[in-house]
């Protein structure tokens, strides 16, 4: 590896640790897109990464159309007319007429029908009185419209030959939509990845089994399930591995060559029982580990072969974090989409830190709340524990707070990242 060496020593001061920008760079050097495509249909294509550009066959709308319901008419004849208008054809949509409008005739027009032949113009139906003469119906039509009102031009939302989306982009149900009003009915997009997720601890049990005194549930696991379920990965469980470095090998030699990509929980430290680090070493390469974070700092990223290695921390709120800052870029990137990184913005902090440690980049659990004038302030959820799932529960999103920084004052604006921005609710 290029740059700074990576670090081993988990006793290290911060400002030794790899930093967060640091980290994800050295992320962005070694990632790239595996996925394989495939074409889905596009009632499936929801939440899938595009894998070829997508253009417009054809004109959309492909005709001049009527926005409302009323009377198409040529403007060049109001004056002459005086506004009272001849009615001479009725136009539904999905029924066009071939027939020209004749001069001083006006059509009966229903939202979304094509404009007849010579129509320019739509009234609206409420703003019309129609009334009949000598068995010929007739339309009288208000003054003041403009040329072209009320008629939806072909190609107003898309011309022909227009590059709707290209390569690496989500499809959002907006973008399926554009894709099915061109009238194409399947898309090419990157295969989902295979993503192995492994819990590793003695005390670990899952919710339904039997717990004593020193055990936990492993919530870690239904967390990463469900933050991988808003991407386009598939998840293989491969349970709860139990502190033996030895069967821990045997799990990830095995998991590497059938994977994507190996993401775990714990043992990423460098206690006795923490084998993560060690097995990774000796099976596969690592790139990263102890960052200057908080939380989070034993974050680990490598490879076994062509499998990818994420190692999140045990603790959930620092599982979390590092998931959404680190495992969702590294996601997207090998699945063929862009590198994901959050969008934040400037709010005032309803809180104070009195003392912050320097060198090292903090990310706070926190929601917003309007202020008496109504502007929105930032407030931190209390305590600070790795381990208190209740703080993401209540947290609208993260603060985020630079190295260099190393006090708060209430009032001061502080960077806000809203778990939408990660793509949660």
């Amino acid at each position: 590896m290029t740059g700074k060496q990576l670090l081993d020593d988990c006793f290290l001061h911060d400002k030794d640790r790899l930093r967060h920008h640091e980290a994800l760079e050295i992320l962005k050097q070694r990632l790239h897109c595996i996925a394989e495509t495939e074409t889905v249909p596009l009632q499936d294509a929801a939440e899938r990464i595009l894998a070829s550009m997508v253009t417009a066959p054809r004109n959309v709308p492909l005709a001049d159309n009527s926005a409302v319901d009323g009377y198409a008419f040529r403007i060049a004849d109001f004056e002459e007319a005086g506004g009272f208008f001849r009615l001479e054809q009725r136009i539904a949509a999905g029924h066009a007429s071939n027939a020209d409008l004749g001069p001083w005739a006006a059509a009966r027009i229903f939202t979304g029908a094509v404009m007849p032949p010579g129509a320019d113009t739509v009234a609206m139906q409420e703003d019309c009185e129609t009334h009949q003469q000598d068995g010929q119906d007739f339309v009288i039509v208000p003054q003041g419209l403009k040329t072209g009102a009320n008629r939806r031009k072909a190609g107003e939302d898309v011309a022909e030959g227009t590059t709707l989306l290209s390569p690496g982009q989500r499809l959002r149900p907006q973008d399926i939509a554009a894709i099915a009003s061109t009238g194409q009915a399947d898309v090419s997009v990157y295969r989902k990845l295979k993503v192995a997720l492994v819990s590793t601890g003695d005390e670990l049990r899952r919710p339904g089994d039997l717990i004593t005194l020193g055990d936990v549930y492993d919530s870690n696991h239904f967390l990463l399930r469900s933050l991988c379920a808003t991407l386009p990965v598939e998840i293989d469980d491969l349970g709860i591995l139990k502190d033996d470095a030895d069967a821990l090998e045997e799990v990830l030699s095995t998991a590497a060559a059938s994977h994507d990509v190996i993401l775990t929980t714990g043992g990423a430290s460098r206690g006795e029982e923490d084998h993560m680090l060690k097995v990774l070493d000796k099976i596969g390469k690592r790139h990263m580990w102890q960052l200057a974070i908080k939380p989070g700092r034993p974050m680990m990223f490598g490879n076994i072969g062509s499998c990818v290695v994420l190692g999140l921390p045990g603790n959930p709120v620092a599982a979390m974090v590092c998931f959404l800052l680190y495992a969702r870029p590294v996601f997207s990137v090998l699945g063929g989409g862009a590198f994901l990184e959050p969008q934040a913005f400037q709010v005032p902090a309803a809180f104070e830190v009195p003392k912050k440690k320097p060198d090292r980049r903090e990310f706070y659990r926190a929601y917003l709340k309007p202020r008496p004038d109504g502007s929105l302030a930032a407030h931190k959820f209390q305590r600070d524990g790795s381990g208190l799932i209740t703080g993401l529960r209540e947290a609208d999103g993260l603060i985020e707070i630079p190295e260099d920084v190393t006090s708060i004052r209430k009032g001061e604006l502080v960077s806000f990242l809203p778990f939408s921005g990660f793509g949660l609710r």
